[in-house]
């Protein structure tokens, strides 16, 4: 078999492959990533790179210019290697990791907070799941010659005031050394029933005073991301937290193109094993980072989508993107962390939340409890946006929910320049409303390579706004500004010229991303509107609007407004959770209390198919437009456009071109 060298530049790292393998799966083999969101196929043009020396056979795609083609760049998921090779990975093909663990400020309204450590002793709600109890036993004598287990359990009865203890045979085996290794000086950990008619069992025994040692992890896995932290269950402190992505965006980034990738022989184990080793690396970090060893943690608490709950937990998914869209299970039991992969001390449970359906799954239930609505009389609309936009309305009484698709123009994906928050990434613009020259602001103040999803809500905002664009998204034909131009076809605005750009390439966005969006940003709102419909209630029954996930935390709320993203209301009465996922998580490594409620609030959310509700398909067909095709659901935006009309700013309609 005849195998060539492939070498990756900057990276200077180099791999043997055979004859005719992909470029891709070269680049995967030799750890080197490079963006590939379609999974493969061909189909988003993420994966270019450079030829530098060498022969590739393919590569050469429509998404490809002209004359990318001819200075030697292919796409990686299509090439295949023919000879020895030298590869440059441009900066746009890459994963920029360290924006993940920057701290954003909201840019409307101040971010809440779930309860802190002394607020949930102040509601009565904090009842630790795992607690380490510090005993001084007298040892066994010819007049005291109780086992080891009963003295144990006896003491820690009279201490703690248990009744119902249980002891799990891998402690029983561990009790006798134990004891006798420090006079019978003795830490047990303790771990609450959910239900109060369950028995607190002994999980682990160690020698000596341990008790002021005792550690949670909470962990959000996301589709793209997961991140992890590290809290001290006596203080209620977080100690240390850390994202990374999530290993799995190698074999696809979005949810189907994994479930089609773990069908394939040998695939659901690569997907866990990937997950795993992403939350290994997080778990060391942060043990590290706070000076603590890996033994002083007593339980991991995680929360993610069915999909990647189901990938975590290695149970195929197969059937989650089958009709009738079934997922393996809801609810789940506690598992041992080591039987999963996880660096951490056999008696570490790891409790995953349950889901309610195939695509509202555990980070949605978990974010739901993070932010308390669960508990609140408050009508509230939550929602989570990336890829699928999942939608909860509701209060403590009762809960309706849905998802719906919107695709992956709000993390770059179906966006010529699009890409995710990363250094580089254009996230705010301005652009005078006379001369429509922009000034762009971009994550880590470096030269711009691209557009992230909340940079593109504003631009598409103050493009609407300034009269740049139509309520269709069509620019104005007419326009004699330089900027805004055909390009292959294709109307544009170019919002930086090649020069003043990292890729050496015109940045720009063109009517077939803003269509993109707005097909992706219609199905969101006419998801909340359908939803609203379905439990016969408005907008303006709304008594606020909770955001969550990384996404919700950079959204400029009069901008998403305008471009009718989010239903208007009072902007006061719209605020941030961050990663409610990873909120809900921390709540339940926390406290019992919570834990005991997860299971009766999925029992109260219905949920509901949006695809089999006659209601959806009109509500979205009136929302592919800026904002709406009925404007007095938005009437400041109505407002101003009427005062754009008045002063002759309003885009003409499109020529159909």
């Amino acid at each position: 078999m005849t195998e060539y060298k492939v070498t990756f530049l900057p990276h200077n790292k180099e791999v043997k492959v055979a004859d005719g393998e992909t470029l891709i799966r070269a680049a995967m083999a030799a750890g080197v990533h490079i963006n590939a969101s379609c999974g493969g196929e061909g189909a988003c043009g993420k994966c270019r790179v450079l030829t530098e020396s060498g022969e590739l056979s393919g590569g050469i795609s429509k998404r490809l210019r002209d004359d990318d083609v001819k200075k030697g760049y292919r796409l990686a998921c299509q090439a295949t290697v023919t000879s020895d090779v030298t590869i440059r990975v441009p900066v746009e093909s890459e994963v920029d990791a360290g924006v993940l663990n920057k701290i954003s400020t909201p840019r409307q309204t101040a971010r809440i907070t779930t309860p802190n450590f002394d607020e949930l002793k102040e509601q009565g709600l904090f009842i630790p799941p795992l607690e380490k109890i510090y005993l001084e036993l007298p040892p066994p004598n010819p007049q005291d010659h109780l086992p080891d287990v009963t003295r144990l359990v006896s003491h820690l009865t009279m201490a703690n005031n248990e009744h119902r203890l249980g002891v799990d045979l891998a402690v029983i085996r561990k009790i006798p050394d134990v004891l006798r290794e420090n006079d019978f000086k003795v830490t047990a950990t303790l771990a609450r029933p959910v239900r109060k008619v369950g028995k607190t069992r002994i999980v682990n025994v160690e020698p000596g005073d341990t008790s002021g040692c005792n550690l949670a992890i909470a962990v959000d896995i996301g589709t793209t991301t997961v991140f992890g932290q590290l809290i001290d269950l006596v203080t209620g402190e977080v100690l240390a937290e850390h994202g990374e992505f999530n290993g799995q965006i190698s074999y696809g980034e979005d949810v189907i193109t994994r479930i089609v990738y773990a069908e394939k022989p040998g695939g659901l184990d690569k997907l866990h094993d990937q997950v795993i080793a992403t939350i290994n690396k997080i778990i060391g970090r942060i043990t590290r980072r706070a000076g603590v060893e890996p033994g002083c943690i007593s339980s991991i608490t995680l929360s993610g989508n069915t999909t990647m709950t189901q990938l975590f937990l290695k149970v195929n998914p197969r059937y989650i993107r089958r009709a009738p869209y079934v997922p393996a299970a809801t609810l789940y039991p506690p598992v041992k962390a080591s039987e999963l992969g996880l660096d951490l001390e056999e008696h570490v449970s790891a409790l995953v939340y349950p889901a309610v359906s195939s695509y509202v799954g555990g980070d949605i239930v978990a974010g739901v409890m993070g932010c308390g609505m669960y508990r609140d009389e408050a009508l509230t609309l939550f929602m989570d946006i990336g890829t699928n936009a999942e939608i909860v309305i509701g209060n403590k009484d009762w809960m309706a929910c849905a998802a719906c698709s919107a695709g992956p123009a709000f993390e770059g994906g179906g966006i010529e320049f699009g890409m995710r928050a990363a250094k580089g990434a254009i996230e705010d613009i301005s652009i005078d409303p006379v001369t429509f020259e922009p000034m762009l602001l971009t994550i880590g103040n470096k030269r711009p390579k691209g557009i992230c999803g909340s940079g593109l809500i504003i631009m598409i905002g103050e493009m609407f706004e300034i009269g740049l664009i139509n309520n269709l998204g069509k620019f104005d034909r007419d326009n004699d500004n330089p900027r805004v131009r055909k390009s292959n076809g294709v109307w544009e605005y170019v919002l930086a010229w090649a020069d003043q750009t990292q890729i050496d390439r015109d940045i720009s966005l063109n009517e077939i991303d803003i269509e993109n969006f707005i097909r992706a940003k219609g199905a969101i709102y006419s998801g909340c509107m359908t939803l609203l419909e379905e439990v016969g209630m408005g907008i303006q029954d709304l008594d606020r609007i909770i955001l969550a996930g990384g996404f919700g935390s950079y959204v400029d709320l009069e901008k998403a407004m305008t471009i009718g993203l989010l239903p208007e209301i009072e902007p006061d009465r719209v605020t941030f959770i961050g990663n409610g996922s990873l909120s809900g998580a921390r709540m339940s490594a926390l406290t019992n209390r919570i834990r005991r409620d997860v299971v009766k609030l999925t029992r109260n959310m219905t949920s509901f198919e949006l695809s089999e509700t006659p209601s959806y398909m009109d509500n979205y067909i009136a929302a592919l437009f800026l904002p709406h095709t009925d404007m007095n659901l938005f009437p400041s935006v109505k407002a101003r456009f009427e005062k754009r009309k008045a002063a002759g700013r309003l885009t003409k309609p499109s020529s159909g071109e």
